[in-house]
């Protein structure tokens, strides 16, 4: 009988957390969430609801709301890529009440987003959170 290596708990947890996650079109679009929409949209807006297509996303304010409505194509394009498939075709963005929504969140503010930060290549003047 031989041994295997010893394997890293990073990839031993990694490979757990693959088995036991959901296998819903809503749990896959939320482990690829925070990255495809970088950490202050994450911090900020959710995605709660997937039906046919079109991904419901709670987001912690109007101001919030609005600003992902206006970014939905962006969004889109970006899931789909960190999907690896055109799973997402529309996104609805609603406001969840204040209370709510920080309800359980250590950080992050749900006060009106900074946006300036959110783009690497944003130039002097522009101001986008992707």
């Amino acid at each position: 009988m031989s041994r295997h290596a010893p394997r890293r708990i990073s990839d031993a947890m990694a490979a757990l957390t693959e088995r036991l996650a959901p296998a819903t079109g809503l749990a896959t679009v939320q482990r690829v969430w925070p990255e495809a929409v970088g950490p202050q949209i994450a911090a900020n807006a959710t995605p709660t609801a997937e039906h046919d297509g079109t991904l419901t996303v709670t987001c912690s304010s109007a101001v919030w709301a609005a600003e992902l409505d206006l970014l939905g194509p962006e969004i889109i394009r970006r899931l789909n890529e960190h999907l690896g498939e055109e799973r997402i075709t529309a996104i609805r963005c609603s406001a969840a009440a204040p209370r709510t929504w920080l309800e359980g969140r250590s950080s992050g503010s749900a006060d009106s987003p900074d946006f300036q930060h959110f783009r690497d290549d944003a130039g002097p003047g522009e101001r986008s959170p992707l």
